[in-house]
């Protein structure tokens, strides 16, 4: 069983209780539309995850049968804690180049592109990034650390991160200094001079101390969130390819062919020697797209149906076949495409989330399974008037939203 399954309702609840401190404590820490599309972003992730898993775990294995030194065992504590402390260093590294280097900041830059901080940005995980980011572990593999143990490692690695996305809980001491923790992460999140090309650990914090990239959160100077070229949009694919498409128009666009590799290699925005403007936080503004409350709450009901869904297909990985899984993900895609959409106001973002909704509720009524699950019949007829219920209230509701750039 995929253990993201048993994560999904721990991730919307912790989510919901901190919007709730933050709320009591006078923190603006999430924005709705923001907060679905990171869950939108973390949704795909998974959806990908489901054809991609070879370029990771795949190669890792036919690099361990075929290299290996020798054969750890998998039962054994304290290869587990090595191979625990090893990932954690590999995965600084990676996380470094993924920085460093355009190519592999384009796979990573949707995790920094949300404006907030908060455990919903946690899941704001790249559908990209998977595709190169297995070279950095062979080492593992060929020391012997069999699959098993590299797979649950990576596991207990990415759960950690999950709770130092927040911004509710405030400086640890004595952790701060040892272990990745909220405040050395907000600082990795910022767009402040001082957070640029910082904290890349991943469960620790002392590789960033020992490679001379670590940096402390202060306290006379707010953190601002996200990437100085802003993304002004909600949208996951848009969020995932974007600078992909910018590495290639560049490229395109320089002559020779050293100088258009360059513009896959070099750190984003290019080598160059001159000092880059002075950042003032202060003249920074969110992007808003002024979503109308209702249409917040409705987006919020069919995320949390999707994430429903989303738990039954990460159940199926292993039994249905790929036509049919690409099927089904097939539509979380229309799904993302759709709410992130309408929650920014888009032209015939209404008509197609009516489309959407009335074939999600005629296609699971009508289908005598649903991928492998047979529905009864009283679940069958309560999403079907949940969905011709959404396609009504899509119809009397009268909004106008516009994107927009206002300070908070």
């Amino acid at each position: 069983m995929n253990l993201i399954v048993f994560a999904i309702p721990i991730f919307l609840t912790t989510t919901l209780l901190e919007a709730w401190l933050a709320h009591r404590r006078g923190l603006a820490a999430y924005s709705i539309p923001d907060a679905i599309s990171s869950y939108q972003y973390g949704l795909l992730s998974q959806v990908v995850g489901a054809f991609t898993k070879f370029a990771k775990l795949g190669v890792y294995t036919l690099v361990f049968e075929a290299y290996r030194a020798t054969t750890l065992p998998s039962d054994s504590l304290w290869v587990w804690v090595g191979a625990l402390v090893a990932y954690d260093f590999f995965y600084y590294w990676h996380h470094r180049m993924n920085h460093e280097i355009g190519l592999l900041w384009a796979g990573h830059v949707s995790h920094h592109s949300s404006e907030y901080f908060n455990l919903a940005t946690a899941l704001r995980q790249s559908s990209t990034s998977v595709l190169l980011g297995w070279i950095f572990y062979l080492p593992m593999a060929v020391a012997g650390v069999p699959p098993s143990v590299f797979a649950g490692v990576l596991l207990i690695d990415l759960l950690y991160q999950y709770w130092v996305h927040t911004e509710v809980i405030g400086r640890l001491g004595w952790l701060d200094r040892i272990f990745v923790t909220p405040s050395n992460h907000r600082v990795h999140h910022g767009q402040n001079d001082y957070c640029m090309d910082t904290n890349y650990g991943g469960i620790l914090i002392l590789w960033d101390r020992l490679f001379g990239t670590f940096a402390e959160e202060r306290k006379d100077e707010k953190v601002i969130y996200g990437v100085r070229t802003p993304l002004q949009s909600l949208n996951p694919f848009w969020g995932n390819m974007h600078y992909y498409i910018e590495l290639w128009q560049k490229s395109k666009a320089t002559p020779g062919w050293r100088a258009k590799l360059g513009v896959w290699l070099a750190p984003p925005g290019g080598w160059h020697d001159e000092a880059s403007e002075p950042y003032e936080p202060s003249q920074f503004k969110y992007y808003d797209p002024c979503t109308p409350d209702a249409v917040k709450r409705y987006a919020v009901v069919h995320q949390v149906l999707a994430m429903l869904f989303l738990m039954h297909f990460l159940t199926l990985l292993n039994t249905l076949p790929k036509t049919l899984l690409a099927l089904y993900a097939a539509g979380f895609a229309i799904s993302a495409i759709s709410l992130t959409s309408l929650l920014e106001g888009r032209a015939n973002a209404r008509r197609f989330e009516q489309c959407r909704v009335i074939g999600l509720g005629i296609a699971f009524a009508a289908l005598p399974d649903w991928f492998g699950f047979s529905m009864p019949i009283a679940l069958k007829l309560m999403l079907l008037v949940v969905m011709l219920g959404s396609a009504a209230w899509l119809s009397r509701t009268s909004f106008k939203p516009a994107a927009l750039w206002t300070s908070k």
